[in-house]
């Protein structure tokens, strides 16, 4: 059977709040266009596939076929130049490029998705699709919310912090995390540098990234952020780091 999907039009009140929104940014058009969250259940977070990721239950979800489609409409109006996903999985990447070879909307370019020494998922699946289709990482939470600068080792709450602030880094507390956190904290000051420019050379130097997206709230917080750029991981380094990852795995998927 043949589903036909057609593509709506700058008269839908969804497309139209996006022309408003460009306008609102004051551009004539989106460079990458990202779509936040698949629409159907999916393994993140540390969730079962059988959880649907919004609010649990089987719900609807929408055909990647007719997001795609809909997306085709924003490239053609000439609002946005490129697509994206962000928090995918392998099997919605293939689907994705499978329907843009058919012809029903335009290829995604990349994909954003959590990435740092504590939730290495992507390297299973997703990682070949950079060599083999160029659909690269563009890495985020690769301080894992900052949990991989230490700061939080034995329930510290320092002033302004994210997790004081908001107490919304359970993702990043769960059995095991901390005693990984402190192996690669550890292995950081052994070999001279901060945790925090360990943990960013690392996502920085893998192939199958396009961009590390990191995040600071002090300028001091940047300058040590952007040192990583100088920081060397030598074979001995990466040797040590898969070692400690082969011992803790992926505590905070």
């Amino acid at each position: 059977m043949t589903t036909h999907f057609t593509p709506p039009t700058w008269r839908s009140p969804r497309l139209a709040g996006k022309r408003e929104t460009v306008k609102r940014l004051g551009t004539d058009y989106i460079d990458l266009y990202q779509l936040h969250w698949p629409d159907r259940a999916v393994p993140l977070f540390g969730q079962r596939a059988t959880t649907r990721a919004r609010g649990g239950g089987d719900g609807p979800e929408v055909a990647i076929e007719e997001t795609l489609a809909a997306l085709d409409a924003l490239v053609k109006s000439g609002k946005v130049r490129h697509i994206g996903l962000s928090n995918e999985t392998a099997w919605g990447l293939h689907t994705f490029l499978a329907a843009a070879e058919k012809g029903i909307g335009p290829r995604v370019a990349s994909v954003q998705n959590a990435y740092s020494l504590v939730n290495r998922t992507y390297e299973t699946g997703l990682a070949e699709f950079h060599q083999r289709e160029d659909v690269g990482l563009l890495a985020y939470s690769p301080l894992a919310q900052g949990f991989l600068t230490g700061k939080y080792l034995d329930g510290a709450l320092p002033a302004g912090a994210r997790k004081t602030l908001f107490n919304r880094a359970q993702r990043y507390e769960k059995p095991g995390t901390e005693e990984a956190v402190r192996a690669y904290v550890a292995l950081a000051r052994e070999v001279g540098v901060s945790p925090a420019q360990l943990a960013i050379a690392f996502v920085t130097s893998r192939p199958f990234v396009t961009s590390n997206i990191i995040g600071a709230t002090t300028l001091a917080q940047l300058e040590e952020d952007l040192g990583s750029l100088d920081v060397t991981l030598t074979p001995e380094i990466e040797d040590r780091i898969d070692a400690l990852h082969q011992l803790h795995g992926n505590p905070a998927p």
